[in-house]
């Protein structure tokens, strides 16, 4: 199962920075050896402001019980604290999308269907969706889509796209067919030197 993990860090005030440098560098090398085991699949860092240190990682384990084990080995743990979701399948989730140069991003969908709506549009809008989010992924737009837990009322679903800029990922996701039903969340990605993509 895959999990969405926020990685908030907090150094401790009046902590020597080569401390820090060396936890900093022990995490670079365990974030390989996890990477090579199959449960760091990606590193991301979101927008940050001044002092911030986050990250988000996406990581892969059997259970809740096996990721805390993966979280709790990293030693930068001592000083941070994570916000797990686990990320379900999506069917329209691409297989293999194709390369893109660009910015990655997340979005996060939140779809609410009208109790009043036409059972016929409503199957005519979710497989038009699922041919476009289709040639999104061949054209390498969008790269990954997951499920996330349900709000009542609402399904809600989680997407990494990549995009020349911000101008143009919101083009693509008005095209998308349950764009009037949907409540859209962005979140622009930056590189993280430890992200096994780069590697």
């Amino acid at each position: 199962m895959e999990y969405l993990v926020t990685m908030t860090t907090q150094v401790p005030d009046g902590t020597a920075n080569e401390e820090v440098q060396e936890i900093r560098g022990r995490e670079a090398v365990h974030s390989a050896e996890l990477a090579a085991q199959g449960h760091l699949l990606r590193l991301w860092r979101p927008p940050l402001k001044p002092g911030e240190w986050r990250a988000l990682g996406l990581f892969s384990a059997a259970d809740e019980v096996e990721l805390e084990k993966v979280l709790a080995s990293m030693p930068l743990r001592v000083w941070r604290s994570d916000q797990v979701v686990p990320l379900g399948a999506h069917p329209n989730d691409p297989p293999q999308p194709r390369p893109a140069n660009g910015t990655e991003f997340f979005t996060t969908f939140t779809v609410t269907i009208p109790g009043d709506a036409d059972a016929r549009e409503v199957a005519d809008l979710k497989a038009r969706e699922a041919d476009r989010t289709r040639e999104l992924g061949e054209q390498g737009r969008l790269v990954r889509l997951w499920m996330l837990p349900p709000i009542p009322g609402s399904w809600r679903a989680l997407g990494l796209w990549r995009a020349e800029e911000s101008e143009q990922l919101a083009a693509i996701l008005t095209s998308l067919p349950m764009d009037k039903w949907m409540t859209i969340e962005t979140t622009p990605l930056s590189e993280h030197p430890s992200d096994p993509a780069r590697n």
